[in-house]
Parts: C-alpha cells; sequence; structure tokens
C-alpha cells in the first residue's frame, strides 16, 4: 500500500510531509533569497559512496566534495549505515512544468523578470510565481505528468522543480501563499519521487494519489483526499522531525489545521450533492443558473463547469454559501458540472459530476398576450409573442399540462409570432413558443422553448356596439413578461434601433414584467433585457426582440380606425 503523509504544524511552520522523499528546509542567511535551500535526506546504507550518492542524485559524480563540505564527512568512501546525508536540492538538474489550459486573467511571473500573462503552452521553470485572479482558473503539466489545477484567486509558487540525477525521479514543490489547488499526481513506483504542495502553515506530500489542498483567508489549512492514503503528522515551528505519530487519512477522509496548528481529527468526506435535478439542457439566457437540493451536513459548496469530464479545462468557478450556482453565461455547447458540499470545518466533500448542454440561441421570443393564468375567448382568442430579429419562423406549442407530453396544437413554421386558438375548446392549458433560425448552410435551427404559461379559453361574452373603440393589447400600450429565478431585478431598454444607439426608455425593474409608456408613438421598436442576479452578477443585455406599437384605433371587429380617404387615424 502506498502511503501519503501530510504533516502539520503546532505553529505557523507546520506541514505536510511525506514518510517517502520528505524534505527539510535548511536556513542559510547569506544565500540570496532566490536560492534553492530544500534539502533531501538519504539514509546510508551498506556499500553506499559520496560519489555515488553524487552520481545519483546530482548526475555529477565529481560534485561529492560538495556533499563532504555539507555534511562534514571524513572519509567520502566510509559512511556510517543509517546515518543521514543530506543532499541540497539546487545541486540536482532542474526540470520545469507546462501551462496546459488557462481560463480568465492569471500572469507568471519568473525569479528575475517582469510578469507575463499565461498562455496555453508556455514552459513554467522554478521559481515561477503563478497569480490567478477571481473567476480565472489554470491547469499545469509537470515533467513527471501530475496534474495541479491552480483554482481561482490563487497565489502560487513554483519552488522546486528539479530532478534526481539525469533520468531519475522528479522533485517537485509548490508552495501556495493564498487560494486552492487540486492535483492529479501521476503513478509512480519510484520511493524517491516527490511532490509537495506547501502553505504557511502546511505541506502535502504524496505520491499517486488524487487530492486537494485549501489556505483560507484565516490562516486555516484543509486537505481532501479522493485517492489514495494520506498520513498527517505535526511538527513544532522549524522542527526537522515530527513530534508526533502519523494519523491516516484513507480514501474519501479530510482534515483541517486550525490557523494556531492544531490538528482536526479525521472525518469522513461529505457525501456528493444530488444532481438529478439538474436539467439535461439549459435555457436561462442571461446568466448560468443552477439551483441543487441541500446536501445534510453542508454549510457551502463549491462548484465547477469545465469542458472536460477531467475538469482541465475549467471555465467556471465558485463557492456558494447554499445550492443556488450563478455564473457569468456560456456559450451554447456541452460542459461537465462538478459539485462538492462543503462541511462546517471547510473541507470539501465527495463530488458529484454529470454532464450538461447550454442551448440558448436562438433566443425564444417573450410573451406578449396573454399575461399568464389569463382568459381568453373562445374561437377569437389568440397567442401572441415578440418578434426576433434573424428569425426564420417561430414554433408555438400548446397542451393540457405543462411537460407537453401530448401536445395539442403544435404550429412550427408561423411567422409572425401568433396563433389562433380557434379550434381549441373550453378549458384550462399552457403554451410555449421557440424561434427557428436558418443557418448559412440552409439547415433549421430551433432554439429552446421559453417557459410554459398557463391561460384559459372561455366562453366569448357579447361583442361591443359596433360604434364602440378600444385599445387593444400590444397597440397603444405593449405588456412584456418573461420566466426569471427568484428574487432577480431586470433593466429594460428601448430604443427604435437595432443598435440601440438611441435609447428611449431605461428602466429597472422588481418583477419580470414590462409595459410600454402610454404616449410611445406607433411604430416598430426593440427590447432588450439584463438580469440583475441577487448574487450581485449582471447579465449581458439579451439579443434584442421586436414590438410594434400601433395606433390603438380599432373598431369592434379588430381593424384599424381609417379616414374617409383611408389613412389611418391617428392618436392626437
Amino acid at each position: 500500500m502506498v502511503i501519503h503523509r501530510l504533516a502539520l504544524p503546532l505553529s505557523a511552520a507546520a506541514m505536510f510531509v511525506a514518510g517517502l522523499g520528505c524534505a527539510h528546509a535548511q536556513a542559510t542567511p547569506t544565500a540570496p533569497p532566490d536560492t534553492q535551500t530544500d534539502e533531501i535526506p538519504h539514509t546510508v546504507r551498506a556499500g553506499d559512496t559520496l560519489e555515488g550518492l553524487a552520481q545519483a542524485y546530482l548526475d555529477n559524480p565529481r560534485q561529492w566534495p560538495l556533499l563532504q563540505q555539507r555534511n562534514k564527512v571524513a572519509d567520502p568512501r566510509r559512511l556510517q549505515p543509517g546515518s543521514t546525508v543530506w543532499i541540497p536540492v539546487r545541486l540536482q538538474p532542474q526540470a520545469s512544468a507546462q501551462v496546459e489550459f488557462v481560463q480568465g486573467n492569471a500572469t507568471a511571473q519568473p525569479q528575475r523578470g517582469e510578469a507575463q500573462a499565461l498562455a496555453p503552452g508556455a514552459r513554467l521553470d522554478e521559481g515561477t510565481r503563478l497569480q490567478v485572479g477571481p473567476d480565472s482558473f489554470v491547469a499545469v503539466r509537470l515533467a513527471d505528468g501530475t496534474l495541479v489545477r491552480v483554482q481561482p484567486q490563487s497565489d502560487l509558487q513554483l519552488r522546486q522543480l528539479r530532478r534526481r540525477g539525469r533520468a531519475g525521479s522528479i522533485q517537485s514543490v509548490m508552495e501556495m501563499r493564498a487560494g486552492s489547488v487540486e492535483s492529479s499526481v501521476a503513478p509512480s513506483t519510484d520511493a524517491l519521487r516527490r511532490f509537495e504542495i506547501r502553505t504557511p502553515r502546511a505541506v502535502t506530500s504524496v505520491r499517486g494519489t488524487e487530492f486537494g489542498v485549501a489556505l483560507a483567508a484565516s490562516g486555516q489549512a484543509t486537505a481532501s483526499v479522493l485517492e489514495g492514503t494520506v498520513a498527517v503528522q505535526s511538527r513544532a515551528e522549524n522542527a526537522p522531525q515530527p513530534v508526533a505519530d502519523a494519523t491516516l487519512l484513507a480514501r474519501g477522509q479530510g482534515l483541517s489545521v486550525a490557523p494556531d496548528g492544531t490538528l482536526g481529527a479525521p472525518r469522513p468526506l461529505l457525501a456528493p450533492p444530488d444532481l438529478s435535478t439538474v436539467p439535461a439542457q439549459l435555457h436561462d439566457l442571461g446568466l448560468l443558473a443552477i439551483n441543487l437540493p441541500a446536501t445534510p451536513g453542508a454549510s457551502g459548496y463549491v462548484a465547477q463547469v469545465a469542458r472536460d469530464a477531467a475538469l482541465t479545462q475549467v471555465l467556471r468557478s465558485g463557492r456558494f454559501a447554499n445550492g443556488q450556482l450563478r455564473w457569468a453565461a456560456l456559450d451554447d455547447g456541452s460542459y461537465h458540472l462538478a459539485v462538492r458540499a462543503v462541511d462546517e470545518a471547510g473541507i470539501a466533500g465527495l463530488p458529484a459530476t454529470r454532464p450538461i448542454t447550454i442551448k440558448t440561441r436562438p433566443v425564444p421570443p417573450l410573451y406578449q398576450q396573454p399575461a399568464p393564468g389569463a382568459v381568453l375567448p373562445r374561437v377569437t382568442g389568440s397567442l401572441r409573442c415578440t418578434e426576433v430579429p434573424g428569425a426564420r419562423w417561430y414554433r408555438i406549442q400548446v397542451a393540457a399540462s405543462a411537460d407537453f407530453a401530448t401536445p395539442l396544437l403544435d404550429e412550427g413554421r408561423l411567422n409572425p409570432c401568433q396563433l389562433t386558438l380557434a379550434t381549441l375548446p373550453l378549458g384550462n392549458y399552457f403554451w410555449r413558443a421557440a424561434t427557428v433560425a436558418e443557418l448559412a448552410g440552409g439547415a433549421l435551427d430551433q432554439g429552446p422553448f421559453a417557459p410554459a404559461q398557463p391561460f384559459t379559453v372561455a366562453q366569448q361574452p357579447a361583442a361591443l356596439d359596433l360604434s364602440s373603440m378600444q385599445a387593444t393589447d400590444g397597440d397603444t400600450i405593449v405588456r412584456l413578461h418573461w420566466p426569471a429565478q427568484a428574487g432577480q431585478r431586470f433593466r429594460v431598454q428601448l430604443a427604435p434601433d437595432l443598435e440601440f444607439s438611441k435609447v428611449l426608455q431605461d428602466t429597472q425593474l422588481d418583477e419580470p414584467r414590462w409595459t410600454s409608456a402610454a404616449d410611445l408613438p406607433a411604430g416598430t421598436y426593440f427590447v432588450r433585457i439584463q438580469v440583475l442576479d441577487p448574487s450581485g452578477l449582471q447579465s449581458e443585455f439579451s439579443p434584442p426582440r421586436s414590438i410594434r406599437v400601433g395606433t390603438g384605433l380599432n373598431t369592434s371587429s379588430g381593424l384599424p380606425l381609417s379616414t374617409m380617404g383611408g389613412e389611418p387615424v391617428r392618436r392626437p
């Protein structure tokens, strides 16, 4: 069984330390700040010589005098079995890492030189400092295949990238000053291979495992193990050896270390959150919004959306106080969602993952009439929605149930977006509408349906007197409504042109409904909507929909009122 050991401090210099390939940081007052001062302990076996150790560790047998000087060895050919020879890491051949993926704002600052924006394929040398901004993510591949996933708002230095001898095991040490890191360490049978992630109060050192390390602003550190076994030991400040026996963390366990170095007891990771209620397709255009049921014992959640199932190309990431996950919108496409519940100690639990598809375009029309739950007259009642610029057709469905298992009406080539309910019996119904666009090659692309709206068909009341006048809905005054998440507010803009070069109205609303001004001149206008989420996120403005404002002067039969010369009568 491979055992991975994490050593935690009793003071500010606490460490997670591996049983194999452990490290000792020796303070060297005369060394420059960027000099590699780490050392590797080698337990002497019968037959060992300094020349042989220089060949094995440093790929240069002629460097044995440096080992003799460091260890004060009297006879380089007669080493005492069981004693320790310290190997200065700075004498080992250097290795490097490579950037595999970058999302958002991230920079790399070498030991000497200016910080540069990170790009996929970039080479990272020892001493490089990575700074990953909010809503950003970086994946780094080490020389031995280990993948380091640097999460948002993290500060990580590649403190050590070395190789044991010419073709020996990789020796890698990361120093984390803020944020969190998730690592998938490549399996290896080499007992001398070394991989560590240090924080001011902890150092993780493992082989062949998958685990996460997080450092909170309070100074608390946490570790969670998804694969492998980890041993935890306490260390006093700057002490070269552990001061307590190892505590094993098995797969599916985690622990926390308080800012004062107090070691928490091992605990099982929380169960994976329930993602069964997450729709296979998401159609929210303004924001990427996912709601989850509560996970027992959870005090928060960490969640990611990635292009790949291995989560090496994370596009959205965040920590949430509850199961209401909110991000800026993503382009249409296929993605993978991963969510972990966080317990009261701040330890992330077991992940739940599932593929999701985002399909938001072409955008559905907005509903104009009827209002939700309204009553329509039989025969003359109609469903009406806005136009969408660039649309080829519209599809409207009517069903007796909100799941639309058996649509009663399904009209797919409507233009304009309007459907008369002439044949629909009296009763309660639901309707929904979608936009159909024509792609460059002639193929048709139907967008998502807008959420279903209820309405009722009832007996039509008696007609008004022929001489009466009426202002019809959507004529002098246009009313729009749309689906929304609880607590969201909205900003609605109205303009006479698609470019919104001259905004006529700019209104903030507490409810997902809007009514045009009563004095708006007759003509065609465009409306766009921005979502203002309670989380503080603001969506981009939606693609515009067009509305038509008429004169409002119609006869009871619905025809525009005209002058003796046949011209439409305008409002005064």
